[in-house]
């Protein structure tokens, strides 16, 4: 409670070493607990086949409105034990959501094994983006802004692709999805160490978007791929 409080350049909270790392141990631990709600979330989907007339416009403007929803509603409770209940609850709507593009993949021949090589890639590729986090000792606050700009355009991209239905432009917007999100997750993670980051949920939230976005994005190429066989 006494401990000192020092603010640098970029006007972060600097607490201990050991405080930062305790966040980043909570984090890690949240978000390997938040793939439970996902994965029931998905089930559910496919099973019921309850978000299969979500499509088109339709389907874009559940998804905006339940995300940004939730979004608002764990900002408003990260600093309580409620915020960890809403930040589940999210990611059973994005497992729940996701489930269109599963039922997509497991439709195909090797359905499975693509789902299955998705997830080992997108946890290879956190690994190794959270190990580079580690050992960049550089401020990557302006690779954020960069960042966030790019993932601008992949929403107004991903929005146009919604109409026009082009499988290049889903193609090249996943292709472009995996690199900004690969570096999103360097740059939250290198947040968490260098102290820009205090609260776990948010913390959370943001690797888990991260990942979300680098999953759904290998299950698009390597279904794409499957397709072209």
């Amino acid at each position: 409670m006494n401990e000192q409080v020092v603010i640098d350049s970029r006007g972060y909270a600097i607490g201990s070493s050991q405080e930062r790392h305790r966040v980043l141990r909570n984090t890690y631990w949240l978000l390997a607990l938040s793939l439970v709600p996902t994965v029931l979330g998905a089930w559910l989907g496919l099973a019921t086949g309850l978000t299969r007339g979500l499509t088109g416009g339709l389907g874009l403007i559940v998804f905006l409105g339940g995300a940004f929803g939730f979004m608002f509603a764990i900002e408003k409770t990260k600093n309580s034990a409620a915020g960890i209940g809403v930040l589940l609850g999210f990611t059973f709507f994005m497992g729940l959501m996701l489930s269109r593009l599963l039922a997509v993949i497991l439709g195909l021949k090797d359905g499975g094994t693509i789902v299955m090589t998705a997830f080992g890639g997108t946890a290879a590729i956190f690994f190794a983006m959270a190990t580079m986090a580690t050992f960049i000792k550089r401020d990557l606050s302006g690779f954020g802004k960069f960042l966030f700009v790019g993932a601008l355009a992949l929403v107004v991209g991903s929005i146009i692709n919604v109409f026009v239905g082009s499988t290049t432009g889903m193609l090249v917007i996943s292709v472009m999805a995996i690199g900004i999100f690969s570096g999103f997750m360097v740059y939250d993670v290198k947040r968490i160490l260098d102290g820009g980051e205090t609260n776990y949920i948010t913390a959370t939230l943001a690797l888990y978007l991260d990942a979300f976005n680098v999953f759904q994005s290998l299950l698009a190429i390597l279904g794409l791929g499957s397709s072209n066989d």
